[in-house]
């Protein structure tokens, strides 16, 4: 990091990838947490020698520059105070500013097979993550789980103890067969009876030591019956979920889990979701050289992979379930377990670690899936082609899931185009997708933040803070607030000039809303009495909320967001019952909590879309 970009870092404040520390009396006791949180997470940089004052960071400069570089070594090569060693020699360097040194520590996002990173000698007390809020400790599910994606076996490799070919559904095989001889009919597979079958797909294994041999987890998930499964993974889940009502109060038109009506394995779970996915999609059939109708499009084939990605990546000994929701506007896939490769190569392409290699094989001997790590590069050129939104792939460090999120939009629209080139002005054919981007969600939501952006981009949040900060500089937005809760929207004199039109092109751009929705800023904060609460009713969330009181201004994120969603599970809340029970400024709560549990799927919004209608509350997603 040069000095210019340290001097903007510290004009826009610390985030998710920055730390700002004084460092004034040695390094600082906490210097190794946040080390080992950027490292489990993303990866960020900690600049030592910057005092906070009020909202603002100053530069105080480090003493004894020489003997702070070395205590960082001493204790960055010492595995008692932190493991694995990950810095380089060039990963620490001094910057002059304004006639002082600051000293900055870049860390960079741990490989699967480093993570846990952990200080003082234990990885299940000592591992610790990275979010807006800033350094928090592991819990031993998250830790367990970064275990597993560590070691070099397949996941679904394993061989169950006390389970065999009794726990498989006879139905679901004979189905597989059948299918697989569809697509291969003169595989020599087809010949074998089905334990040999089985073993030839990775499903029974004998292991090279020891000699133990039986069913593999690999086996099981795909044609297992739903006890067996439930015996072996307590929290074994699959959920597929049609949210296409316009009716906000009916949370899915139809859907698919476990409810003891079907065996609920990967094989059959795949085969029941995939025709819901494409019915009625309204993507135009194609002709081949021969004018023969093309009986799919590269859309039907992006879902196909995105669907198969999604079992066969995901940790399937989570606590988290896979879930798969198709909307009017998007289709999203939540699958447990983080990347194992960086994003940037899965957009990439041409890599592939997946968690469960066996299931996939299982998968690609039916003609579906791709080893070579094209799958994604399918579903972007078919999203290209439809001149959509770019998918989103992004990771829930706090809840250890992956989401996939292939929206159903026009970028910009041409209308929209036409009104941001009347207000830019020239200078707006010399703008990246980016900056576009930004500009369009400005015009379309009133108000955004760097949060907000960042479910339709690739870059990182530090780039779209710089893009946000230039966009201030020149005019074109005004920045509201500071730090995680800094707003931007289009500068009063232009907002007269813009019409607010709901087909915007974002998500929920069919629903035409009535044009009363054009509130001012605050107009989502009703009455605290808007949701008509009983004295009981009353005292019975105050209670719940109590928790979230009592910690502070700085709680424990994980807790904060049990407590919310306990709040949320049984009636709509409005963003100011919500602050008024938590005791928390509205727009923090909705910066720091409401907005993320929104994007994850925890949450969901009475009018989505929409977050300043008159009529908008929040309540749970499960």
């Amino acid at each position: 990091m040069n000095t210019e970009t340290l001097l903007q870092r510290l004009d826009l404040g610390e985030d998710q990838d920055v730390e700002f520390k004084l460092a004034d009396g040695g390094l600082p006791r906490s210097l190794w947490e946040t080390i080992s949180a950027f490292a489990n997470t993303e990866g960020g940089t900690v600049v030592l020698g910057v005092a906070e004052q009020g909202e603002k960071h100053e530069i105080a400069g480090v003493r004894s520059p020489a003997k702070l570089i070395k205590a960082f070594w001493d204790g960055h090569n010492n595995p008692q105070k932190f493991s694995p060693a990950l810095c380089t020699e060039g990963d620490v360097q001094l910057v002059p500013v304004d006639g002082r040194e600051l000293l900055l520590i870049r860390v960079r996002r741990a490989a699967r097979a480093q993570r846990p990173v952990f200080v003082n000698g234990n990885p299940l007390t000592g591992t610790y993550k990275r979010n807006f809020e800033g350094d928090y400790h592991c819990t031993e599910a998250e830790v367990r789980q970064m275990l597993r994606d560590a070691s070099d076996e397949p996941q679904d490799g394993a061989v169950l103890e006390g389970f065999g070919l009794e726990d498989l559904d006879a139905e679901s095989l004979k189905a597989y067969r059948n299918r697989f001889a569809s697509h291969e009919p003169d595989h020599p597979f087809l010949a074998l009876d089905d334990r040999a079958l089985i073993e030839r797909l990775g499903g029974w294994r004998r292991e090279r030591v020891g000699g133990r041999a039986g069913l593999t987890l690999a086996g099981l998930l795909m044609f297992g019956s739903e006890r067996s499964l439930l015996d072996a993974l307590p929290h074994y889940h699959l959920d597929y979920q049609e949210q296409l009502s316009a009716d906000p109060e009916q949370r899915w038109s139809h859907r698919i889990t476990v409810d003891g009506k079907w065996a609920p394995n990967l094989f059959n779970f795949y085969y029941r979701v995939y025709p819901r996915l494409v019915e009625g999609l309204d993507v135009p059939f194609k002709l081949d050289p021969q004018a023969t109708r093309v009986a799919e499009t590269h859309v039907h084939e992006a879902l196909r992979e995105a669907l198969v990605n999604t079992l066969i990546h995901a940790d399937h000994q989570s606590s988290r379930p896979i879930t798969v929701i198709k909307r009017q506007d998007a289709f999203v896939f939540f699958n447990p377990g983080r990347l194992r490769i960086p994003r940037e190569a899965l957009y990439q392409g041409g890599v592939s670690d997946p968690r469960n290699p066996n299931v996939q094989k299982m998968f690609q001997m039916l003609g579906l899936g791709e080893k070579a790590g094209s799958g994604f590069q399918k579903i972007l050129r078919a999203w290209r082609e439809q001149h959509w939104m770019i998918p989103l792939v992004a990771e829930n460090p706090a809840l250890e899931m992956t989401r996939v999120w292939l929206p159903l939009a026009s970028m910009i629209p041409g209308d929209v185009e036409q009104e941001l080139r009347a207000i830019v002005g020239d200078a707006y054919r010399g703008l990246d997708e980016l900056g576009r981007v930004i500009l369009m969600l400005a015009h379309r939501f009133d108000e955004i933040g760097n949060a907000d952006i960042q479910p339709y981009r690739a870059e990182h949040p530090r780039e779209i803070g710089v893009r946000l900060k230039q966009f201030v500089d020149a005019g074109w937005l005004e920045k509201d607030g500071h730090g995680r809760g800094t707003r931007y929207r289009w500068p009063k004199q232009r907002r007269g000039d813009l019409s607010v039109d709901a087909g915007g092109g974002l998500p929920s751009s069919q629903h035409k809303e009535p044009s009363s929705e054009q509130l001012a800023a605050d107009s989502e904060h009703l009455k605290a009495g808007s949701e008509h609460l009983g004295s009981e009713q009353e005292a019975r969330l105050a209670a719940l909320a109590a928790p979230m009181r009592e910690l502070g201004k700085m709680p424990n994120r994980a807790q904060a967001e049990q407590v919310i969603l306990a709040l949320c599970s049984q009636q709509w809340l409005t963003l100011r019952t919500l602050a008024r029970l938590l005791d928390r400024a509205p727009d923090s709560l909705r910066n720091h909590y409401i907005n993320p549990m929104l994007r994850d799927g925890r949450l969901r919004a009475r009018v989505p879309g929409r977050p300043n209608h008159p009529g908008q509350a929040y309540m749970t997603n499960e």
